[in-house]
């Protein structure tokens, strides 16, 4: 199965199902399967803001328990959208050369926990499912293997 090592808490919070989208400065052709692992770093000042802190504490999450070194979820990546911003300054997700937008817009809360700058890809996820025990690896840069 592929992986994506991400930083914390915003594996965890695709583990939870806060976060449908995962952004990044790379597009990937890759679609299916996909372990969420939560990297060793802690962003400590993200957990601190809001949107971020209330979506952890809901699921008794802060700082201090966030799980590292670990795969925390599965899910699907479904697609892969370019990213850009209308005039108004609204996010817009498009794809084969702005051919196909996009239908539903993402949301603020959506759009606080990533980073939606122009010319940066958001990796859509389904089927997200939390690992109750996470497992715990050691993780590596862009998409890796991962063996159950």
């Amino acid at each position: 199965m592929k992986a994506l090592t991400i930083h914390q808490p915003w594996a965890t919070l695709i583990a939870l199902r806060e976060k449908a989208f995962e952004t990044r400065g790379w597009a990937t052709k890759y679609r299916g399967p996909l372990a969420i692992h939560a990297g060793q770093k802690i962003d400590r000042e993200a957990c601190e803001k809001e949107p971020i802190r209330s979506a952890l504490a809901k699921y008794g999450y802060k700082a201090d328990n966030l799980p590292t070194g670990a795969v925390v979820a599965t899910c699907r990546i479904e697609e892969c959208w370019e990213v850009s911003r209308c005039l108004r300054g609204d996010v817009v997700l498009e794809k084969e050369g702005g051919n196909t937008m996009r239908e539903d817009p993402i949301g603020k809360k959506e759009e606080s926990f990533g980073w939606y700058d122009d010319g940066r890809y958001a990796w859509e996820l389904s089927n997200v499912k939390n690992l109750i025990h996470p497992v715990s690896v050691k993780g590596q840069q862009g998409l890796w293997n991962w063996e159950r």
